[in-house]
């Protein structure tokens, strides 16, 4: 196996890895993004076709370079693929494709990271998987009929890969409505579920995303945080799932055939709700979430359910361990393009203040 020793490692090379490489390129570390996607973005073109950003492109740059598009625009899933392309492409950013991690363990006051066929010694760790590592399904799925077509939203593309008959979307936050508006011009969806709110705007009216949209955003990265007292209330109340954001619970209405109540098991093959109600359907769309996987990290410092012990992003009981992206990381938005940067400002001066072989700032 081929050794190289390197000061920093960053696992992922989405938004949030590839936004801590710019910091630390600026400060000549001696670093490398690990990513396992054959391309830089692939996460966001695996997506469904119909995908847009809820955020406009003046909210959606990450830091050293503007998104390319018109301020007001809400970009496509792939325009965003591509801008984070050319991001790595003009900072020249070290990523490394096809290249997943096995394993992560400590080795002295430094780390082992064995992946790709090669054994890193690194000085730093910097998690940027996010925390949409395994999707989150029911374990009665597996009791449905076999007949009854199953997929999870991280596999939904296009009406089309749904067969003829009703649907049963499971979930009704902003992957559960997209979809439900998205197969609702094909299919009978009956939707399950209830949001957990929705914001009072439509996004794409001048005034909201010019100005409010930027309100928000502002509230959910700067109020919202695990610093303060309604942030704590709100984070724990909704885990860090936002409300609707383009789609309004009116929107569903009017696009469902049929709303139920909480899918909580199965009856005969059949779906059943929590009052009951068995669904008689011919494919289920899990719009259920995700749940944060970290198999590979061979180090005392995940919860019972996955979940990553840290302050901010900053693993203190094992020095020069960090996580950047993941949800409620710190704030409501700390899973957004918007709000990672935040998060990530606070993980690096942390990062080149306490870690040795700290280089000479680029300068501005």
């Amino acid at each position: 196996m081929n050794l190289e020793r390197i000061d920093t490692v960053v696992i992922g090379g989405g938004q949030a890895g590839l936004a801590v490489g710019y910091y630390l390129i600026r400060h000549r570390k001696d670093f490398v993004i690990l990513e396992a996607s054959q391309a830089i973005g692939e996460a966001w073109r695996k997506r469904w076709d119909s995908l847009r950003l809820f955020t406009p492109a003046s909210l959606n740059n990450l830091p050293g370079m503007p998104f390319p598009a018109r301020r007001e625009h809400f970009p496509a899933k792939d325009q965003m693929a591509d801008y984070l392309e050319a991001y790595a492409q003009r900072f020249d950013l070290p990523v490394q494709l096809k290249t997943r991690v096995d394993r992560v363990s400590r080795n002295g006051d430094g780390f082992e990271v064995y992946a790709g066929g090669r054994l890193y010694h690194a000085n730093n760790i910097v998690v940027a998987t996010s925390s949409f590592g395994k999707p989150r399904i029911p374990a009665f799925a597996d009791q449905l009929d076999p007949g009854i077509v199953q997929l999870h939203s991280l596999d939904y593309r296009r009406p089309e890969q749904i067969p003829e008959g009703p649907v049963l979307i499971v979930g009704v936050g902003n992957s559960g409505a997209d979809i439900t508006m998205d197969l609702s011009r094909t299919h009978a969806v009956t939707l399950a579920g209830e949001p957990i709110g929705s914001i009072p705007f439509r996004i794409e009216r001048f005034f909201a995303r010019n100005v409010l949209i930027s309100i928000v955003f502002v509230l959910q990265t700067y109020v919202l945080t695990l610093g303060t007292p309604i942030g704590r209330r709100v984070l724990k109340k909704t885990g860090g799932a936002p409300p609707l954001i383009r789609i309004k619970p009116k929107d569903l209405k009017r696009a469902a055939t049929a709303r139920v109540s909480r899918v909580v098991g199965v009856e005969d093959g059949k779906p059943v709700t929590e009052d009951g109600k068995r669904l008689d359907v011919a494919s289920v769309v899990w719009c259920t979430g995700f749940r944060p996987s970290f198999p590979w990290l061979d180090l005392p410092v995940l919860g019972d359910g996955g979940e990553p012990h840290h302050h901010r992003g900053i693993v203190e009981s094992e020095p020069g361990l960090y996580f950047c992206g993941l949800i409620a990381q710190y704030s409501a938005s700390s899973d957004t393009i918007v709000g990672v940067q935040r998060d990530i400002g606070w993980v690096m001066r942390h990062l080149l203040r306490t870690r040795p072989a700290m280089a000479t700032p680029v300068d501005a």
